[in-house]
């Protein structure tokens, strides 16, 4: 299908004399005419970077959208915007199928003063424009009707049935099935799936998962905790080329406040050494820090770093509320799988793409769309069985009560068990941090300068994020 639209949009060119390049609707380049002219003009920074990228920027998207594009059916005039990088006005011809945008074709106006395009060469590039969206209107059709081969490879128990299912799938996709692509997980979803996603060859809607293995009949992957999840089968140019789909499922997730800076102070610590030793070290500064501690006015450890965003340098975790354990299963993420190559993974694959989303919740600088190759230790922990948090040491410190204890442990954790950067990252003393970890060995019965206890402790704390 990518030749036909390549032939539309050379016809296009060849109809109004300019270099055509047509977009989908979330501006992601399809198909762009040759450029031989000697103009320095005719590429100007948007034209070229969509090209080079096979997208456009929010920021351009939105300042075309402006002049109303996408309610028009018929050809807008775009003028010149140097500031914005726009050197030369913009035709855009609107691809539409039965009244709904579907993308739009892009041509470079003339300079002002000389004549545009002829009114009936426009007239029948509009026509193309109109066979152009019939071709996307039934590219997206296609890939909502394999939703029930693509959600049977996601749901079939494993073996036999779930060979089936990809034999199925892929001969469902044809020679496109031996092909690259990306399993996304978008979770929680609040109902049916979406008309169309771009770049998606197949999109479906399965029951969530929360966590573990869930109960007899779930969905391997997805089911027990209730809910539903969007999946989506991204088609993918090249394992370089992820970065146009990452963004296609940005736009699936509600837009969310920028959260605020957090500032972090580099404490100076040594590593190495547990928390007793470095106490018992740091004694002789213990009287003249409390009162820093306490928030004293003076010493360069009462100054307090500002906490207030969900991460911080040090740690994934130092700048988050009080609260901030309890992960809100509510809040919705995407989790993108590895890509692979054929069908034959694609299970796999799923298990990845909801991993990173349960990740994406668990720590918020991961998300809202989290790749599973970067997900870190939730790797491992997603995969573990259904309760794999619920280990007798840790429970008295996962206690709502000790939340701020949990918190100081994790932190302490994240800094690789270094006392200057956790103090500085919670925005307390070295002593109250010693202390609070002291309460940690208490509750726990762990000792925090043992390796083992210390990765036992680290996971849970990670592991009892997971929704």
């Amino acid at each position: 299908m990518k030749g036909d639209y390549q032939d539309l949009v050379d016809e296009i060119s060849a109809l109004l004399g300019a270099p055509a390049t047509l977009e989908n609707r979330d501006f992601r380049l399809i198909a762009f005419g040759a450029h031989d002219s000697d103009d320095d003009l005719a590429m100007d920074p948007v034209r070229t970077r969509s090209i080079l990228t096979r997208q456009s920027t929010a920021a351009v998207r939105s300042w075309f959208e402006g002049f109303g594009i996408a309610r028009a059916t018929g050809p807008v005039r775009i003028p010149a915007a140097p500031d914005a990088g726009v050197f030369r006005g913009r035709i855009c011809l609107p691809v539409r199928y039965r009244g709904i945008v579907q993308g739009y074709v892009w041509l470079l106006d003339q300079e002002p003063g000389t004549p545009g395009p002829d009114p009936a060469a426009l007239s029948a590039a509009m026509e193309v424009a109109q066979r152009i969206g019939v071709l996307l209107a039934e590219e997206a059709k296609a890939g909502a009707d394999l939703s029930r081969e693509f959600q049977a490879v996601l749901t079939a128990g494993r073996g036999w049935q779930q060979d089936m299912a990809v034999a199925a799938l892929r001969a469902a996709l044809g020679p496109a099935g031996d092909g690259l692509h990306a399993a996304v997980c978008v979770a929680p979803w609040p109902g049916e799936a979406p008309a169309s996603v771009p770049g998606a060859a197949a999109v479906c809607v399965v029951p969530r998962r929360g966590g573990g293995a869930g109960e007899p009949g779930d969905a391997p992957g997805t089911g027990g905790a209730g809910g539903l999840a969007l999946a989506v089968l991204l088609r993918l140019r090249s394992t370089d080329a992820l970065a146009p789909a990452l963004t296609a499922v940005a736009r699936l997730l509600p837009r969310a406040p920028e959260p605020a800076a957090a500032a972090v102070g580099a404490g100076a610590g040594p590593g190495g050494a547990g928390p007793r030793k470095r106490a018992a070290a740091g004694t002789s500064a213990g009287a003249a820090g409390q009162a820093a501690g306490a928030g004293g006015p003076t010493g360069a450890a009462s100054a307090r770093p500002a906490t207030t965003g969900p991460a911080t340098a040090a740690s994934g975790t130092a700048g988050a509320p009080a609260g901030a354990f309890a992960a809100d299963p509510h809040r919705m993420t995407a989790g993108v799988a590895d890509p692979v190559r054929g069908l034959a993974d694609l299970p796999a694959a799923w298990e990845q793409a909801v991993a990173a989303a349960r990740a994406a919740v668990a720590e918020p600088r991961l998300g809202p769309v989290a790749q599973w190759s970067r997900i870190g230790p939730y790797r491992l922990l997603a995969g573990l069985g259904a309760d794999p948090v619920d280990d007798p040491a840790a429970r008295p410190l996962l206690a709502p009560a000790h939340r701020e204890l949990a918190r100081t442990a994790e932190v302490f954790l994240d800094c690789a068990g270094q006392a200057g950067r956790a103090a500085a990252a919670l925005g307390i003393h070295r002593q109250t941090l010693y202390y609070r970890l002291g309460r940690v060995e208490q509750l726990t019965g762990l000792d925090l300068d043992a390796g083992e206890d210390r990765l036992l402790l680290h996971m849970a704390l990670k592991a009892s994020r997971l929704a």
